[in-house]
């Protein structure tokens, strides 16, 4: 028996590192989960990788349209959704307000919070049907805390994460949890390949040498924590963030010698 028997699952950008690790973690707990990215070719192989609880479905997040279309094509061949995990997000080159390009930002805005504004929107229906369920934001510990360079990234995480307080109270009385999830600096593409636009990863730029617990985080510390809140081990959790970045946040840690024996 897995915690998500008989549950639908939607992950967006289901097909990245941390989207891909999440839809496998989903899968090996019994739910049937539809994997919603751009990248057709990716998605499908994954999908047919995992096996008939496992389906690909074509999803722009920017696009009303798509979005309506996605839960739909989730409802018929699955039911209707118990989980939505708003896990799309793409990072903009880095560049001062002052260079930034109004494109980029009206870029990153659309895809990592109107994104996730418009699945919450399109998923509430169907997540109710359900009888109640969960929503996962995907912020950042960016959204915490700014970043230089990086401020169409930064305002889109923050505002995340008033979408999800909002969501939380306006869906709680219907069974449906919103809850943010703040990675810190997690090893996937997204941060060791450089964005569109860039000409190095973020990963030149970022040591984990100063965290208390000095590493990158991988993708399956993040999914660990959307699995908890996106399961009935979490049914008190609604409007809450919670932060996994190894210390990131707390500032560098001092060396000192270990105690003596």
């Amino acid at each position: 028996m897995g915690r998500f028997d008989h549950r639908t699952v939607l992950v967006t950008g289901g097909t990245g590192g941390q989207g891909a690790s999440h839809v496998r973690a989903f899968h090996a707990e019994g739910a049937c989960v539809v994997i919603a990215d751009i990248a057709e070719e990716t998605g499908r192989a994954l999908a047919a990788e995992l096996g008939e609880r496992a389906m690909f479905v074509r999803l722009d997040v920017t696009d009303e349209d798509s979005w309506s279309a996605a839960v739909q094509a989730a409802e018929e061949h699955f039911g209707p959704l118990s989980v939505l995990v708003n896990n799309a997000g793409v990072q903009n080159p880095a560049a001062t307000v002052e260079d930034t390009d109004p494109r980029v930002w009206d870029r990153i805005i659309a895809i990592n919070l109107t994104g996730a504004f418009l699945g919450i929107r399109a998923a509430a229906p169907s997540l109710r049907r359900a009888g109640g369920g969960a929503v996962v934001n995907i912020a950042s510990t960016s959204g915490i805390g700014g970043t230089a360079m990086y401020a169409p990234y930064v305002a889109s995480k923050w505002a995340v994460r008033g979408l999800t307080a909002t969501a939380a109270l306006e869906l709680g009385r219907d069974g449906i949890r919103v809850n943010a999830v703040h990675p810190g600096v997690i090893a996937t593409p997204f941060i060791t390949q450089p964005a569109a636009g860039s000409d190095a990863p973020i990963s030149d730029f970022y040591s984990p040498e100063p965290f208390a617990l000095p590493r990158l985080g991988e993708p399956s510390d993040i999914t660990r924590a959307v699995l908890f809140l996106a399961s009935e081990d979490a049914s008190f959790a609604t409007g809450s963030e919670f932060v996994i970045d190894g210390g990131l946040l707390l500032g560098p840690a001092l060396k000192y010698p270990a105690a003596a024996a």
